[in-house]
């Protein structure tokens, strides 16, 4: 499967939804959602690095499917206010070039 940009992404999102008369859940809907699927991603991720197993016979997901669920419900989201996302990720990226540019030890940095 070929690689797509955040612009594809929005687009196929958007091609999806306007197929339904409902489309996009207003935006306190839409966090709504977000922290549902955020729970879910929590919940995988507890069973298998934290310390609370699956019940017996509890079912798998992936963390590769619930990470894809927050990917739709933000592509969504961002959507339904108009808001482009690889213009949003530019933003944060350069804040943390710059704001953040010396929080962290630089790999080739260690042992000097």
């Amino acid at each position: 499967m070929a690689e797509k940009t955040l612009k594809e992404m929005q687009q196929e999102v958007d091609a999806y939804i306007s197929q339904f008369k409902e489309g996009y859940f207003q935006p306190l809907s839409m966090l709504a959602r977000m922290t549902e699927e955020v729970g879910e991603l929590a919940r995988e991720v507890n069973h298998r690095y934290g310390e609370k197993p699956k019940k017996p016979g509890e079912e798998e997901n992936s963390l590769e499917s619930e990470l894809g669920d927050i990917m739709f419900i933000v592509t969504c989201f961002a959507n339904s206010l108009n808001i482009d996302l690889e213009k949003a990720f530019d933003g944060v990226m350069e804040k943390y070039r710059t704001r953040d540019a010396n929080r962290w030890t630089r790999i080739d940095q260690e042992g000097k």
